[in-house]
């Protein structure tokens, strides 16, 4: 028998163990899931079991609570909201790496937590910057937000990208990312990430349903080759785009970041297998609803094959993992 690889992004950091490992649901460790025998699906270079001993057999403490000064706020039409806010150094330090979200809202009401990607976090100024779509109840209440006043997070959380591995393995090679509508936000730490690492990289942006491109600003500080097409036509990859990406593959990349909805990120994984390109390694959006972020409430949670249940809050996945097996009833 073969065992699936899970990762757990939580796995070795101070958040670790957690309230999972507390209650005998720890993704990885087999040990804190009530076994008798040792069987790490993925050795993080700390002992999950052995942490939980130390700590009393109980879960560290968790992500805190910040009240947070607005710095600056955007507002497109009360349809797309940019908010910009200082932060503590150790967060703002922390939610530098690709996948990087927290929980916001305007008052003591936890009902109006929301999940926010980072769409950028300096170092420098110690400020954190989010765009938020209008979409509903929560995301409208971030309308009230004005700047000079406050905004209470919780953070700092990490997996809100699929492939990460993927993404760190990318050192002076030529890549591709595929953004569209609010993905734009998610995509910056990712491609600041690739920069970082000597990429070469090729950005194709769709800003529907937006009339903006809000990420031009952030991206004229890098020498990138970005165009726009529309990624998307009739719910299926646009021909413009297999065009693109077919393109991109010719001249060399070997590696596609897509920053949007599952059914981009479905089409391009099945564009891929289609032309028999299933040597590109990919990464993607998060797109799982989130609500406690700690793997408890079971909002992100997919049934897979095999009576497997998935808590996409804390593991994380490669891309194609994701739709294969996966029961959509």
């Amino acid at each position: 028998m073969v065992k699936e690889a899970i990762d757990c992004i939580d796995a070795g950091t101070e958040y670790c163990p957690c309230k999972l490992a507390e209650y005998g649901q720890c993704l990885t460790c087999s040990q804190c899931q009530g076994e008798v025998f040792c069987d790490c699906l993925n050795w993080k270079g700390v002992c999950i079991y052995q942490e939980l001993h130390n700590n009393g057999n109980k879960a560290k403490e968790g992500r805190k609570t910040f009240e947070c000064s607005v710095v600056e706020v955007q507002n497109y039409n009360d349809k797309l909201v940019i908010i910009k806010f200082k932060a503590p150094h150790k967060l703002v330090i922390d939610l530098v790496k690709p996948g990087s979200y927290v929980f916001i809202r305007t008052d003591g009401n936890n009902y109006f937590d929301v999940p926010i990607s980072i769409m950028n976090s300096d170092i420098e100024n110690d400020t954190i910057m989010v765009a938020v779509e209008i979409r509903g109840v929560k995301t409208a209440k971030l309308l009230d937000i004005k700047t000079g006043g406050n905004i209470v997070i919780r953070g700092p959380y990490w997996n809100g990208v699929f492939g990460i591995k993927n993404i760190l393995a990318q050192k002076n090679n030529k890549a591709l990312v595929l953004a569209r509508g609010i993905g734009l936000a998610p995509m910056i730490p990712v491609v600041k990430k690739l920069i970082s690492q000597s990429n070469d990289v090729q950005i194709i942006i769709d800003k529907d349903p937006f009339e903006e491109n809000f990420s031009e600003e952030i991206l004229s500080e890098y020498k990138i080759e970005v165009s726009e097409c529309s990624l998307l036509d009739k719910g299926k990859l646009s021909d413009h785009a297999k065009v693109l990406i077919k393109d991109s593959l010719k001249n060399g990349t070997n590696y596609i970041h897509v920053a949007g909805a599952d059914i981009l990120t479905y089409g391009v994984i099945n564009y891929l297998s289609d032309i028999n390109r299933n040597d590109v390694s990919l990464s993607c959006c998060n797109n799982f609803k989130m609500c406690c972020g700690e793997g408890i409430c079971g909002a992100c949670t997919s049934r897979f094959s095999g009576h497997r249940v998935k808590r996409f809050c804390k593991e994380q996945a490669d891309p194609r993992s994701i739709f294969e097996g996966r029961r959509f009833i």
